[in-house]
Formats: C-alpha cells, structure tokens, sequence
C-alpha cells in the first residue's frame, strides 16, 4: 500500500525522485553560473577596469592637475590644497579599487595561491604604499601647514603670508613632500608593472 502510494506521488510529481539530487543540481546549477566562461570574463574586467583607473588617476593628478594647479590658481597654499584634496580622493580611490581587484582575481581563480602571483602582489603593493602616503605623511604634511599659516616661501614673488626659507617647518615640509613623491612614484611603476603582468597572464590562459 505504502509502495502504491509512494510511485504515486513521485508520478504525479508530489516529491522529487531524488531529492537529494535536486538540491546538488540546483548547487551545481548556481556554480557553473558563477564559473562560467562570461562570468571569468567580467571579473578579469574587473581587475583590468580597476587598476586602469587607479593608473588614469595618477597621472592625471601628477601631469595635469598638480602642475595646473600651481600655476594658475593665486597662491601655492590654494595649490596645495585643490592638490591635497584630488590626492585624498586618489588614495580612496586607489584603495577600493586594489582591494576589488584581488577580490575579482580569487573569485575568478577560486584559489588564495593567486593573490601572491607577481601581479597581484603589484597591487598589494600599491596598497601599502597608499596607505602609508595617506595615513602617515599627509596628515604630517596637514599638520605643518596649519603651523606654518602658508607653505609659501618668503622668496617667492607671490606671497602674502610667506615662510622664511630656512624655517625648519618648512624644511620638514620639504622634505615630507619628497617623500610622498615618491611614494606616488612607487604606486605608479608597480601599477605599470602590474598591468604589464595582467596582460602577460591574459596572453599565457589565451595559449
């Protein structure tokens, strides 16, 4: 009775035949959407769309804004500032796209053996650097400025509030700001660096 009543329900579809086997289909079914070959294909995008912004920004600011600045706006304090703030919004920026970058690049891999392949390790690079230039210089550099009253130097032709030049802030000043230089500088050869070995390892998975 129990039988009849068992091969009913099953032809009928009141239970699955297996229903083990639909709960694993249904897991199987949201795995190959995840590792599907479009899927790769839009997080490999992800990591190039993130480190070519992170890359376009730097530049950008280094070549065109900081130079700009300071040779149209009034005062190097007022070029100082617009540059601090696109330099704050770089680091963000930067930051969130490195992290989505390694993020893409685990789950297109679904292994942690790839966050410590070159490229990858380029970006977690670009992070530190980044956050040491944000967290440790800038606010410095923030600091001095505000004791100071003007980064201006008292030779410069445009002051108005100048700084003598041997003052030992601005000597401190100076020598922060070579240092976040070259931070800057550092986040942009690993950048290049890493974009060269992104598309070294496109062209190895193409073969």
């Amino acid at each position: 009775m129990l039988n009849l009543l068992f091969r009913s329900g099953r032809t009928h579809g009141l239970m699955p035949a297996d229903g083990c086997q639909l709960k694993g289909g249904a897991v199987a079914g949201m795995g190959a959407v995840l590792y599907s070959a479009p899927m790769a294909s839009f997080l490999r995008t992800l990591e190039f769309l993130g480190l070519s912004l992170w890359l376009g920004s730097d530049v950008f600011l280094s070549l065109v804004v900081a130079p700009g600045a300071f040779k149209i706006l009034a005062s190097r304090d007022q070029a100082g500032a617009m540059v601090g703030f696109g330099l704050w919004w770089m680091h963000m920026i930067g930051v969130v796209g490195g992290i989505v970058i390694l993020l893409a690049r685990l789950a297109r891999t679904r292994t942690f053996a790839s966050l410590v392949a070159p490229a990858a390790l380029c970006v977690v690079l670009m992070i530190l650097l980044t956050v040491v230039s944000q967290h440790a210089v800038s606010p410095k550099m923030a600091a001095l400025r505000v004791q100071m009253g003007s980064i201006e130097s008292a030779t410069a032709k445009r002051s108005t509030q100048a700084t003598a030049a041997d003052s030992p802030l601005l000597v401190e000043f100076g020598k922060l700001h070579r240092i976040s230089v070259s931070l800057e500088s550092g986040v942009l050869l690993a950048g290049l660096a890493g974009m060269y070995l992104m598309v070294k390892e496109l062209t190895v998975a193409g073969h």
